[in-house]
């Protein structure tokens, strides 16, 4: 089994099992601590700068919604026209977002519980990954941005986890004292690694930087993948 599929099945136990009834909350309008506060927080600026990628009127776009969860960008993306295709390996988080989904929007959402890269999801104009990435290695985030835009259009808008110190910290501290109980190691990078690592995988797209979010316990970095 490759490094993509044994993280992807990791991710699935995790969301769908360990921690579904957590992120259910965090992701809806219900009090959470002052931690989860800040990732709320940095998740709803994310989403938005990640949607000032997209044009306004997505009317007549087909867009997949890769590692949806509960569903925020896809009601996003749905106001704006899209006919959403919504994946996620949580079919519980799926669950809730078509509870959340508003009814008028219903219509131009397709639900998938499975992996956001498979070939029969067909072709779409624009790609958003939103922290759907951040578990995985260079090569393998590369191998999927290839995939991805070998039937994307237009272009893909995804975050990684930033190679900071505080993150590599943690990130090696997980490698030597890991715990069964948590999340699936995030793991950051530079865009210069991704950068490369494209290059390795053959894929001939700009890479282009869309800017950083850092919120309490929250931090990401957004760039997009054109051409």
């Amino acid at each position: 089994m490759s490094t993509y599929d044994q993280t992807r099945a990791r991710l699935e136990t995790y969301f769908d099992r360990t921690a579904a009834k957590a992120w259910e909350r965090l992701t809806s309008d219900a009090p959470v601590s002052k931690i989860r506060q800040t990732v709320r927080d940095g998740r709803d600026r994310m989403r938005a700068q990640m949607l000032e990628c997209l044009p306004r009127d997505l009317t007549g776009a087909r867009v997949l919604d890769a590692g949806c969860g509960a569903g925020p960008m896809t009601v996003e993306l749905a106001r704006r026209g899209a006919d959403v295709l919504a994946v996620d390996i949580s079919p519980s988080l799926l669950d809730v977002a078509q509870l959340r989904m508003p009814e008028e929007l219903a219509p131009r959402v397709t639900y998938h519980a499975g992996d956001m890269l498979d070939p029969a999801h067909g072709r779409f104009d624009f790609v958003v990954a939103m922290d759907s990435l951040i578990h995985y290695r260079a090569g393998d985030i590369a191998a999927a941005l290839t995939a991805l835009k070998a039937r994307t259009d237009e272009k893909i808008v995804f975050t990684v986890a930033p190679k900071t110190p505080a993150l590599t910290a943690m990130w090696w501290a997980g490698k030597v004292f890991p715990r069964s109980d948590r999340s699936p190691a995030i793991v950051p990078h530079t865009q210069a690694t991704i950068a490369s690592a494209l290059r390795d995988a053959g894929g001939r797209a700009v890479l282009r930087d869309v800017g950083r979010v850092n919120s309490g316990f929250y931090i990401s970095h957004a760039m997009e993948l054109a051409g």
